[in-house]
């Protein structure tokens, strides 16, 4: 009796013993789950940032003046931020989309585009000017084409010569198109095919030069280039400029996090013009600061988009 007694005492021992480890293992296999879980739900903060922006300027210009923004922004962030020039505006998009950049300049339709393309990226910030953006449309002084005031006077452009920016340029391409549609021009009704010169520079140099008798372009960029002495406005004039519309912003990646944007938002609308390494930032931005935003300001750009074939889908 005894000694069965004892065995049963082990059997016990070893039953309660094989229960005990079986639910150590489980424990451990579901915290082990659930910190996956929570891992997925909250990604670590990035340690760094790749800054990027449109090439709607010339390179030095951009390199000399992105990398102040990034050394700014490395300073108030605590982290590296680093300046990754593209070449085109759609490498710029296609680099967001892949998360090669994560904050990056864009114009009203490349950010659009960019938003479109990364599920949960945002527009967070633009410019105080970037409210109520315009386009200049410029030509040469031998043209004989008269400065008008209405939209209306767009269709003397019909049968001349003229050249855009970037293909992918809301100020140099995209709005002034929905402008010379809304005066019955389309851009069969130029002189032989538009023009692309890539960049708001080069758009004056060319109808300067008269390769091209009319030309459209950003007009911060336009009056930034004639306080600048660089344009010889013997051979160049704005004819017109158009009514106003949201153009340029930054767009941030979702991976950055709410907190990091939020402190993002607070640098760049903490830029003060008292301070003469920061009033160098908002010079070449053209702006008296930086203001918030969201992506609602763009659907009207996403629109005109949509309708002259930018964006599909």
């Amino acid at each position: 009796m005894n000694l069965l007694s004892h065995r049963s005492r082990r059997l016990i021992g070893l039953v309660l013993a094989s229960s005990l480890l079986a639910a150590a293992c489980g424990s451990s296999e579901a915290d082990s789950t659930d910190a996956d879980s929570a891992g997925a739900e909250t990604p670590a903060a990035p340690t760094a940032l790749n800054l990027g922006a449109i090439p709607d300027q010339d390179p030095e210009i951009l390199a000399r003046n992105y990398g102040l923004v990034a050394d700014y922004l490395s300073q108030e962030l605590e982290m590296d931020v680093t300046f990754q020039p593209v070449t085109e505006y759609d490498a710029a998009v296609t680099q967001f989309r892949v998360g090669d950049l994560d904050l990056v300049w864009f114009g009203g339709l490349t950010g659009v585009q960019a938003r479109l393309q990364v599920d949960g990226a945002r527009a967070i910030s633009q410019r105080d000017i970037d409210a109520e953006f315009t386009t200049v449309f410029i030509a040469g002084t031998d043209t004989g084409i008269e400065p008008f005031d209405t939209v209306a006077g767009l269709s003397t452009i019909a049968g001349r010569t003229l050249t855009f920016g970037s293909d992918s340029s809301t100020s140099g391409r995209l709005m002034p198109q929905s402008f010379l549609s809304q005066a019955g021009v389309a851009l069969e009704d130029l002189e032989g095919e538009p023009g692309f010169s890539g960049s708001h520079d080069a758009t004056i140099e060319l109808v300067s030069a008269g390769t091209y008798e009319v030309g459209a372009l950003n007009s911060q960029v336009w009056a930034a280039r004639l306080e600048e002495g660089a344009v010889d406005t013997s051979k160049v004039q704005v004819i017109f400029e158009t009514p106003t519309y949201y153009d340029y912003h930054w767009v941030a990646r979702p991976e950055l996090g709410d907190d990091l944007i939020a402190r993002i938002q607070g640098a760049l609308e903490g830029l003060d013009p008292s301070v003469p390494e920061e009033a160098v930032i908002l010079e070449f931005f053209g702006a008296a600061s930086f203001v918030e935003t969201v992506d609602a300001n763009y659907a009207d750009i996403e629109a005109v988009a949509r309708d002259i074939g930018k964006i599909e889908g």
